[in-house]
C-alpha cells in the first residue's frame, strides 16, 4: 500500500507548472544541497546537510555516493538509525503523471539495507531490518525483517538467493 496525496492537474500536465507547487528558490536550495551530497565522501557531513533541508536522518546512517533524494519534498523522507542506502539509489516523495501529481511520505526504518541503483517511490514504508536487493523498484510497503528485490520488488526467500 502506498500512502499518497493525489492532486488533479488543471489544463496542462502538472510538471509544466512545478513552480506553482513548490517555491523555486526552495527547490534550488534543495537541489544544490542534494546534488552536492551525491559527491560528498563524508557520511557525517551528508547527514548534517540532509537534515538542514528537512530530511529526518537517524544516527549512523550511511548514504552511498550518487544517491538522489527528492528535491521538491525532502522533508517527506525519513531514514532510521543505522541504515545503509547504496550507490545511486533514488528516493522520491513526489511523482508527476499526465493529468495529476502525487506526493507521499517515505519512511525507511532502522537497520535497513537499500541496494545500489534502487528506486523507492512516494508513500512507501520500509520496515525495520528489511533488505532491498540492488536494482529494485520499491512501489509498495516492505515488511520488517524481510528481503525483497526485483522490478517491482517482491519478497525473496533466502534459499533462492544462495
Amino acid at each position: 500500500m502506498r500512502r499518497i496525496e493525489v492532486y488533479r492537474a488543471q489544463g496542462r500536465n502538472p510538471m509544466r507548472s512545478w513552480y506553482k507547487i513548490r517555491n523555486p528558490l526552495r527547490v534550488i536550495l534543495n537541489f544544490l544541497i542534494i546534488y552536492t551530497c551525491r559527491f560528498l565522501p563524508s557520511l557525517a557531513l551528508k547527514n548534517i546537510l540532509y537534515r538542514r533541508i528537512g530530511m529526518k536522518v537517524g544516527k549512523n546512517v550511511s548514504i552511498g555516493l550518487m544517491a538522489m533524494f527528492d528535491i521538491f519534498f525532502p522533508e517527506f523522507i525519513e531514514v532510521g538509525e543505522n541504515t545503509v542506502i547504496g550507490y545511486n539509489a533514488t528516493v522520491l516523495a513526489h511523482e508527476y503523471l499526465v493529468d495529476e501529481w502525487r506526493r507521499g511520505k517515505v519512511r525507511i526504518g532502522k537497520n535497513v539495507m537499500i541496494g545500489a541503483n534502487t528506486t523507492i517511490l512516494p508513500g512507501v514504508e520500509i520496515g525495520d531490518g528489511a533488505m532491498v536487493s540492488a536494482c529494485s523498484l520499491v512501489n509498495r510497503d516492505v515488511e520488517a525483517n524481510s528481503f525483497v528485490g526485483g522490478v517491482p520488488a517482491r519478497k525473496i526467500r533466502r534459499d533462492e538467493v544462495n
